[in-house]
């Protein structure tokens, strides 16, 4: 049975997904700062027929990636996928300027949305299977800047050099998966897609997508449309 892991999965894409790989009967390692919405996460896995093993985790915390990453391996397994998904948006897209933010705003972003990818990455690398695939969420305004999106902005372009620096070390194939808009907690219900129409596009990008187009680059949504019509 794979293993995947998933950050973030409490909500949105990252709920979505867990949900996927589940109704694929896969082990999901899921995580999250929320205990309860996890669980229930957790509870839909195991119902469609996948395995799943849920622990509250923050990426904000080495030691607590460090420890997610060996209950992923415990027992033998090895991790075959790894969606580093955690994120956080302090605001409502496009009323949160740079020039207006607090301190704490844009240090949480790029703890949560730059270093979190970084902790994630870092502390699955010894337990990721020859062939596993690193998936990173992200947007174009973190390639095309726009005003009123701020620090969080800031941190997705931090989340996509951490991908191609990665790629570039790794023997291991990291790519960012860009869903274009989805409506979520995350964005305060700004309207787009919803995390259960893009949560496929993930799975492919981690299985099926050409490795060659996603390893240290981004895949759009246009390129899953492409390729799977």
């Amino acid at each position: 049975m794979d293993t995947v892991v998933i950050t973030g999965a409490s909500r949105g894409i990252g709920a979505e997904l867990a949900r996927e790989y589940g109704e694929a009967g896969t082990r999901v390692v899921l995580c999250a700062r929320s205990g309860d919405s996890l669980e229930a996460v957790a509870e839909d896995v195991d119902a469609a027929g996948g395995e799943a093993v849920a622990q509250r985790a923050d990426v904000r915390d080495e030691y607590d990636m460090e420890r997610l990453m060996e209950t992923a391996a415990r027992g033998g397994h090895s991790i075959d996928a790894l969606f580093a998904n955690a994120g956080v948006y302090h605001g409502a897209p496009g009323e949160t300027n740079l020039v207006e933010e607090s301190y704490s705003t844009f240090d949480d972003h790029l703890r949560v949305n730059g270093r979190g990818v970084f902790t994630a990455v870092r502390e699955a690398v010894p337990h990721l299977a020859d062939d596993a695939r690193v998936l990173i969420p992200s947007g174009r305004i973190a390639r095309e800047a726009k005003p009123g999106l701020g620090s969080y902005a800031v941190s997705k372009a931090l989340a996509e050099a951490l991908a191609r620096q990665f790629a570039a070390e790794l023997d291991h194939l990291v790519g960012v998966v860009d869903p274009g808009q989805v409506s979520s907690e995350l964005t305060n219900g700004a309207q787009g897609r919803e995390p259960a129409d893009v949560a496929p596009m993930f799975r492919w990008a981690a299985t099926d997508a050409d490795p060659d187009e996603l390893d240290g680059d981004v895949l759009s949504l246009r390129d899953w449309k492409s390729a799977t019509r």
